[in-house]
């Protein structure tokens, strides 16, 4: 059974920091690819920051400079961390897991940013 948990979300001020952690089990999970994405109320899902298996990384342009994609391929682990953040980075976070012919998600995290 193939299972992503996030963790990690809240509250946090504008300017703040969080780091968001998915842990996955019943995959292989470093022959995947791992993404972040995003879903604010009313808005449509959105890739915020993916990694390859080979660790190459890509971040949507309002995130660039500010958050961090990395896995810990030893833990399963794949993590975001979200500096200088603002109030429109507020939204209920999931990761995907990728690989050809199979995706799956977490059940998400949500985060809040506001004073």
């Amino acid at each position: 059974q193939v299972q992503l948990v996030e963790s990690g979300g809240g509250l946090v001020q504008p300017g703040g920091s969080l780091r968001l952690s998915c842990a996955a089990s019943g995959i292989t999970f470093s022959i995947y690819a791992m993404g972040w994405y995003r879903q604010a109320p009313g808005q449509q899902r959105e890739l915020v920051a993916s990694i390859t298996s080979g660790r190459s990384t890509n971040y949507a342009d309002s995130v660039k400079g500010r958050f961090t994609i990395s896995r810990d391929n030893a833990k399963n682990t794949v993590y975001l961390q979200m500096n200088s953040l603002k109030p429109e980075d507020t939204a209920v976070y999931y990761c995907k897991a990728t690989y050809p012919n199979r995706n799956y998600w977490g059940q998400g995290t949500q985060v809040t940013v506001s004073s």
